[in-house]
């Protein structure tokens, strides 16, 4: 699988992650296998959060797949903390360091490769971020940080205190059917829905910024609508997929994926299937660029409107 570098560098990545959040309803055998599935293809980038699974979701990780300092030497590990149970959000710094340490030890790894803040909080200290990075850093726990789902002044706000080349990711939904990021880009100075900025630009401000989206949920349509591929309620848009699959011998979960990477924004789709044979599809997305014609034909099919 080709790669994306982040931190000017500092860690090559896939251009497909596979999120974690459901690994745990799955049996180990076939935990297992889906790990080694997506590995064989080079998609050895796993994301996880400290809630997933109520937590038990990167316990049952390591453990499906027998984690040992070989093993880790193959992965990528993100996981993500700041959603606390019975709270809201957390990211003071007692509770940044302590949910670190929860997810080393049920991943059975001395570190992770990078650390996401999950979704914003209103109560966020910068300077406890700071403190807290500080201290997972020097202590060699995480190697790098990112955010997920926050717009580009509370990233500057982070960045004037943790550091402006610290935060190198921002994981933010994202999809063919769930692009407003796109919509409000194409749709400037429009009276209409779609020329609304709803994220402050953030698209463009990660570009200009360095920083790697990650695209969650992108096969879903709205906030966790449900999947769009194959639903009957998208007909345009799957007998677009459909065709331009028969085109490149794919199927339309890969197009679907492939409309993402063809993004000049290097976007990396982190996707959550626990089936072998659909993760295997995914992959499929790496070999195929469309072109600047069937990227509008797509986008067109899911009902947008140009100006």
């Amino acid at each position: 699988m080709k790669t994306y570098e982040i931190g000017n560098g500092a860690l090559e990545i896939p251009r497909i992650g596979l999120g974690c959040m459901r690994i745990n309803g799955l049996s180990r055998g076939d935990a297992r296998a889906l790990i080694e599935t997506a590995m064989d293809r080079g998609m050895n980038f796993f994301d996880h959060a400290d809630i997933y699974g109520g937590g038990e979701a990167e316990s049952f990780f390591a453990e499906a797949i027998g984690m040992n300092p070989s093993v880790r030497d193959r992965m990528i590990l993100q996981s993500k903390c700041g959603i606390r149970p019975g709270v809201a959000f957390d990211f003071s710094r007692e509770w940044i360091l302590s949910s670190v340490d929860g997810s080393l030890a049920r991943l059975k790894t001395d570190y992770l490769d990078l650390l996401l803040l999950h979704r914003p909080d209103a109560l966020m200290d910068p300077a406890e971020v700071a403190e807290a990075f500080d201290r997972l850093a020097s202590s060699g726990k995480v190697r790098h940080f990112g955010v997920s789902n926050q717009n580009p002044f509370q990233m500057e706000l982070l960045r004037k205190y943790v550091g402006a080349d610290r935060l190198l990711v921002n994981q933010l939904q994202f999809s063919l059917m769930s692009c407003g990021m796109v919509d409000a880009g194409l749709n400037v100075n429009m009276t209409v829905d779609a020329g609304i900025v709803r994220d402050g630009s953030v698209l463009d401000w990660c570009r200009l910024n360095d920083v790697r989206i990650q695209a969650w949920s992108p096969f879903q349509f709205g906030f966790f609508g449900g999947a769009f591929v194959g639903n009957a309620k998208f007909p345009e848009v799957n007998a677009a997929l459909d065709g331009l699959g028969a085109k490149y011998g794919a199927s339309a979960t890969a197009i679907a994926i492939a409309w993402i990477l063809r993004h000049p924004a290097g976007i990396q789709p982190i996707v959550g299937t626990t089936n072998r044979a659909r993760l295997a599809e995914v992959c499929e997305a790496d070999r195929i660029e469309l072109t600047r014609e069937e990227w509008y034909r797509l986008y067109m099919a899911g009902g947008k409107v140009l100006p």
